[in-house]
Formats: structure tokens, C-alpha cells, sequence
């Protein structure tokens, strides 16, 4: 297939998603978030259109089995700023609707709400990250995406509609967002699910947390010792468990059901991404 792929194919040991599809509207992304963990790819910051990319979706979805599920996106967010004028992701929207798949919308972009229309005709679930309340602090780490309080808004508008919702709670980064988690959080407190995790780190990610909070620096080289794969680090699952504790907490007090991404813990949840909602 031309731009439907497996997702995850090298089946890392410790990805609990169900089977399904990933489709990328676009090529790199522009939020430009310092944690972002999809850098290895060539020009990732400089966004661009993928060529003859209706014709090919439309040959991709052909071929897919019946019911399958496809993830949008899991690297390149499908809501680009440029996408208010250019709708790609409107437009794939429309393809997809006329299909028997189900859809799990991942983005970080209140531009999501606009297609509520859409969304509304299909087998869907909405899934918004969100890692803070404050502005200052998303500027830094999230600097070109929507402010939270816009995701927030999307979020409740999509709930409104009557699509299934997530709140991607994802990372929870060490020394800066573990109790602007809980704020989030409580603020959402009308979701149907929560996807969590902590930051992991490669060179490059630490790289630009050096550049933006040096201070942090130091103590992330001490804290992040468990090696990964080949180049990621995480930190101990004592620290790491420590870091999701209130939040799992939190979720149980409001009676929402919550999974991680990538931690090597149990969930009660049916899936880690929230694609049991569809």
C-alpha cells in the first residue's frame, strides 16, 4: 500500500496497541515539541504534502480488510496550523467516510473540532494531547501547537457531538508537568479515557531540553539510566511509577478509565490508545 501502513511494525515488546493502520496526512509536522520522538525522520520540521495523496488513500483503503482500524497520525500530527486553509486531513476525512474502517483521530490541534460533522458520520474516537494548564510552560515545550485551553474546548465540543474521547496525558515530564498532569486532569474529568506515560529521552531530545531548560539537564542525565532499544532511555520504573501514581489515582476517583504508552505496566482498560471506544 502506498501511504496505509502497519503500525509499529518492528513489534516493540512493549507496545500494547491492538492491531491497526497508521495513516500520516502529511509529512513532518510544525508543532515542533521539544519531547517529540518522531525527529529521526529526515526534515521533520519542515511539513509538507504527500504527492497524489487522495488517488493512493483511495487504493489503500480498497485493499484494507473489513473493520480494520486505522491510527491518524501517529508521527506527523494530521492538524497542522496550515491545515484551516488547506483541509488534507478534511479531505482524507471524506474518502474514509464512505469505507468500513474504524478511525482513531490522534492530535494535538483543536482544529479537529472543525470537522466535527464528519467525525460524527463515522466509527471514530478523538484523542487530544494535552500535557499542561499553562500557557508559558506549553510555549516552551509545545511551541507552535494550539494552547491547551483551545485542546480543552476541542475536547468538550467533540463530547458534545457524541464522539468517544481521549485525553492523551502524554509525557509526563519530570521536574515540569508532573502536577500540571493532575490540573489537566481534573479539568478534563469528562473524557472516556486517559493515555498516559513518561518522557522518555534519545540525544537529540535531550539535546533541545538542554537548549530550552539547561537546568534540568544534569538531573536528567542521572535519572534516565535504563537503556531501551537502541537509543532510548527511560527513567527507573520506580521513578516512572512515582511520576504516574497520582494520576492513576485520579483517574480511579473519577471513575475513567486510563492505560500507558510504552511503560511495561498492567491496565485494567480494553486498550492502551482508547480505541475500544469505537
Amino acid at each position: 500500500m502506498y501511504y496505509i501502513k502497519p503500525f509499529d511494525p518492528w513489534k516493540s515488546k512493549l507496545c500494547t496497541c491492538p492491531p491497526k493502520y497508521s495513516l500520516n496526512p502529511y509529512t513532518g509536522c510544525a508543532h515542533n515539541c521539544i519531547y517529540c520522538y518522531a525527529t529521526y525522520i529526515p526534515k521533520f520540521h519542515h511539513l509538507r504534502l504527500k504527492k497524489d495523496l487522495f488517488r493512493k488513500l483511495e487504493k489503500d483503503l480498497q485493499e484494507l480488510p473489513s473493520n480494520a482500524l486505522i491510527s491518524m497520525s501517529n508521527s506527523s500530527d494530521p492538524y497542522p496550523p496550515i491545515e484551516r486553509s488547506l483541509e488534507i486531513t478534511r479531505k482524507c476525512l471524506k474518502i474514509m467516510k464512505d469505507y468500513d474502517i474504524r478511525l482513531l483521530v490522534v492530535t494535538k490541534s483543536d482544529i479537529v473540532a472543525r470537522d466535527v460533522d464528519l467525525l460524527s458520520e463515522m466509527r471514530c474516537a478523538v484523542s487530544i494531547t494535552v500535557t499542561c494548564l499553562s500557557d508559558s510552560l506549553a510555549s516552551k515545550i509545545e511551541p507552535n501547537a494550539p494552547k491547551p485551553e483551545k485542546r480543552i474546548e476541542a475536547l468538550r465540543m467533540l463530547k458534545d457531538a457524541g464522539i468517544p474521547i481521549i485525553l492523551r496525558l502524554d509525557p509526563v515530564i519530570p521536574y515540569l508537568t508532573e502536577n500540571e498532569a493532575l490540573k489537566v486532569l481534573e479539568v478534563c474529568d469528562f473524557v472516556d479515557h486517559v493515555v498516559t506515560s513518561t518522557l522518555k529521552l534519545r540525544r537529540d531530545i535531550l539535546a533541545r531540553f538542554e537548549r530550552v531548560f539547561p537546568e534540568l539537564a544534569d538531573m536528567y542525565k542521572r535519572i534516565y539510566t535504563e537503556k531501551v532499544g537502541k537509543s532510548y532511555y527511560y527513567m527507573s520504573r520506580e521513578l516512572r511509577l512515582k511520576l504516574l501514581g497520582p494520576i492513576i489515582e485520579k483517574c480511579e476517583e473519577l471513575g475513567i478509565s486510563y492505560a500507558f504508552c510504552r511503560e511495561g505496566f498492567k491496565f485494567k482498560a480494553e486498550s492502551c490508545d482508547g480505541s475500544h471506544l469505537i
